[in-house]
Formats: C-alpha cells, structure tokens, sequence
C-alpha cells in the first residue's frame, strides 16, 4: 500500500512546475502582447471579443495559447526535474535579465549626461554640427538612437559578465553625489542634469536590487514565529506568500501600469516623456520604465522562490528509507 505523503509530493511537484512555467509563459505573452498593441498599432489579443475577427488579433490571442501549451509542455518533457533544479535556473534567469538592466542604466546615465553637459556648454554643435545637435534635443530622437543602441550594448554585457553589479552602480551614484556637493559649494556650478543622474542611478539600485534582495533572504522580516519553525512549515508560509503577496502584486503593477495606452508605464514610455528643464537628461520615460522591470523580475523571482519553498515543504514529509521498512 503506497504512502499518502509520497503519493501527494509525486503530483506536488509537476503541478508546481506547470503553475510556475504558465505564470513565467503569461506574463511574457503579455508583455510581447503590450508592445504589438501600443507599439506597432496591432489590435490587442482581446479586442475581438468586442469587434469581428481580426488576424492580428487571433495572432496576439494565440501568442497566450502558445505560452500556456509551451509550460505543460516542457514540463511533461521534463519530468525528473526536480523544484531545486527549476528554482536555480528560474533565478539564474533573472540575474541575467537584472544583469543587463543595470549596464543598459549604467550606459545611458553617462551618455545621456554627457550629451547634456554638452548642450547645456554649447559644446555639443562644434563636435556633431547644428542638425544632430538639434535632433538630440528632442526626447523622441533620443530615445530611439542614442539610448535604444545603448541598451542592445547593454544586454550584450549583460550576457557576457557575471557580476550584477550592484555594489558599482552605489558607488557611482556616491561618486556623482559627492560631484554635486563639490562643484556646488567650491566651484558655485550646477546643472540639471546632475541631479537627473543620480535619481535616475539610485531608481534602478533601488528598483533591480529588490529581486535579488529576495534572493538573499535580505528584505525586512518581522519574524516573531518564523524562525522557530521547521523547514517544511517555513515552506508552506513561503509558498502561500509568494502567491498570495508577491505573484498578485507583480501582476497589478503590470496589469493597472500597462493596461491602457494612458496607464502610468505605458503613458510615459510612448511619449517619451522627459522633465521640464531642456537642458536636463531625457530619462524620465525610463523611470517609468523601472516599475515594469521591477514587477517583470520580482514575479520571475517569487516563481523562484515558489518552487523552492514547495521543494522545501517535501523535504521532511517524505520518510527516509528506514522508516519504511519499519
């Protein structure tokens, strides 16, 4: 007669993997969803539940068929897999996708500060002559040629390094700040785009950090009960937090930011929307952006840790080999 606990865990796992896999799948289809609606004009893979049948839309509604196919798909063809295993992979995932986050902020912080010291100096039309000079003045120019080539650059280090390079951006945006407090006080000079530097420095360290803080167990706890419990217990609360809490937070953001053209991810990113002062740096618009990369690597994370913590709560229910034979 089997046992109750090893009949459990054996159908735990594949359906962990499968929810894991879809929720990763989804959100990816909507995400390639939202840049065909808004970018390239297309439908939107809902809008022939109000209208006749499009095919561009069946095209964007197949997109979330396929992901959700995709997910069972690979993890009936993957069976032995175990959670450990998905949950190391899922993580190494994200460090690359955080990884070329932080180069692409990094590349664009200082060229986009560069030009901007630049302009503001009336430096920058002897170098590149008056017609360049007056298109990287307009944020929908920038955008697309100076900061785009930039993030492809960055998505290149990102693939061929290993270091998330959080502790360097912290001492870059100490470096810039400690430049603002000089020139300003000794050499009575600043500019606009110095402040813009750091904030937008300190938004991605703040924002791309907090998946790997989760990682590393690093977030605030307030832990009255947590640490006297036993593993299998700390991954049932794990588990549930991670649905409950994270995986719904992850999916609001995404959902109340991009679910429109006018949502607040959405709005500045198609606009381009950049600060009030011209002679500033044009990186509002990405800013805005922080929140989508923030919610994007948070959920990939808590499917990380969900597998983990389910992996966890089989680890002391399964009896070992010489209970069974007694």
């Amino acid at each position: 007669m089997g046992h109750p606990e090893r009949s459990n865990n054996s159908l735990k796992t594949p359906v962990t993997r499968a929810f894991g896999w879809l929720v990763l799948g989804v959100m990816t289809a909507y995400l390639v969803n939202n840049f065909m609606t808004f970018w390239a004009g297309w439908p939107g893979a809902f809008s022939a539940l109000n209208g006749p049948l499009d095919g561009f839309a069946l095209f964007q509604a197949g997109l979330f068929a396929f992901a959700v196919a995709a997910a069972f798909a690979h993890v009936l063809r993957t069976p032995t897999t175990s959670l450990t295993s998905d949950a190391a992979r899922v993580s190494a995932l994200n460090a690359w996708f955080i990884r070329c986050a932080f180069w692409s902020v990094f590349l664009i912080g200082i060229v986009d500060a560069g030009i901007s010291y630049l302009r503001v100096e009336d430096l920058l039309e002897p170098i590149v002559g008056e017609t360049l000079d007056s298109q990287l003045g307009r944020a929908r120019f920038r955008g697309p040629w100076v900061h785009l080539p930039l993030m492809i650059a960055g998505l290149f280090l990102g693939s061929t390094t290993k270091t998330l390079g959080f502790h360097w951006l912290a001492v870059l945006i100490v470096i810039a700040e400690l430049l603002i407090v000089i020139l300003r006080f000794i050499f009575s000079y600043e500019q606009a785009f110095m402040s813009d530097l750091v904030r937008f420095w300190y938004g991605a360290l703040f924002l791309f950090a907090s998946a790997h803080t989760l990682l590393e167990d690093g977030h605030v706890r307030v832990d009255i009960f947590y640490s006297a419990m036993s593993t299998r217990a700390k991954g049932r609360i794990d588990s549930i937090g991670a649905i409950l809490f994270g995986l719904v937070l992850c999916w609001t953001i995404l959902l109340v930011g991009m679910g429109q053209k006018t949502s607040i991810i959405n709005s500045p990113i198609l606009n381009f929307e950049t600060t009030q002062s011209g002679f500033g740096m044009y990186v509002k618009y990405l800013m805005a952006a922080f929140l989508g990369v923030f919610a994007v690597s948070m959920m990939i994370q808590f499917v990380s840790s969900l597998f983990q913590s389910i992996a966890n709560t089989q680890e002391e229910s399964l009896p070992g080999p010489s209970a069974e034979k007694t």
